[in-house]
């Protein structure tokens, strides 16, 4: 086993996770940047990767001093994520990994910070593996007080999963995620982008580059 102790419950992030929307949000964001002369790289995006959209949003206007508010940023990039999230493919392992665990009776739930329409499209084409999910708490969830690093959504992941916070395992791709496990008091596995700083992830109980990294059995399930 490689995690300090045996998980009974397991809840994955989405993002980056699950499916590879990551360039969408780099492919929007780059755009709106690019027509006011501004350059959007791994420096900014790096920051903004896992957290609370409106977060996220006031982070990158101040940072490269955009003429327009988070506000409208947000709707602007939102337009454009609608057209291309219905076209989102899997990462590379995740569905075999997760209907293995869940062949083994394991409970899985969904943690994302994004919003409950946006998820919907996410998984336009991928609605019978994301039925094996015993639950998808999403960033508008109203339980939702504090999104990511808060430890909120995670709890309750948990909570619909009837777990206790130590006994489930976070698969999680930023550090703010990584951070909300923590908080959440839950073990964490890392699947970082290889562009970011590994050590960023410092506080991740194991941080691998792939699920063809790991067995269910390694996590102790």
């Amino acid at each position: 086993m490689l995690l300090p102790r045996p998980a009974s419950h397991v809840i994955h992030d989405l993002d980056g996770v699950l499916l590879d929307t990551e360039p969408f949000y780099t492919i929007a964001t780059t755009e709106i940047c690019a027509e006011y002369g501004k350059t959007f790289d791994w420096s900014v995006k790096a920051n903004m990767i896992g957290r609370p959209s409106r977060d996220s949003a006031r982070y990158l206007v101040e940072t490269l001093d955009l003429p327009i508010t988070p506000e409208e940023y947000l709707q602007r990039r939102r337009d454009r994520l609608e057209e291309l999230f219905p076209t989102s493919l899997p990462k590379p392992g995740a569905e075999d990994f997760t209907q293995a665990v869940h062949a083994m009776g394991v409970t899985q739930a969904v943690g994302t910070s994004s919003e409950k329409k946006l998820l919907d499209l996410k998984i336009t084409n991928h609605r019978e593996w994301f039925s094996i999910f015993e639950a998808c708490v999403t960033g508008d969830d109203p339980r939702v007080k504090d999104g990511k690093p808060g430890p909120d959504i995670f709890l309750v992941a948990a909570d619909e999963l009837k777990a206790e916070p130590p006994n489930c395992v976070v698969f999680e791709d930023s550090p703010a995620g990584v951070a909300a496990a923590r908080a959440a008091g839950m073990l964490v596995v890392a699947l970082p982008d290889p562009a970011m700083n590994e050590a960023e992830f410092a506080d991740a109980d194991l941080v691998v580059s792939g699920y063809d990294k790991l067995t269910p059995t390694d996590l102790g399930l």
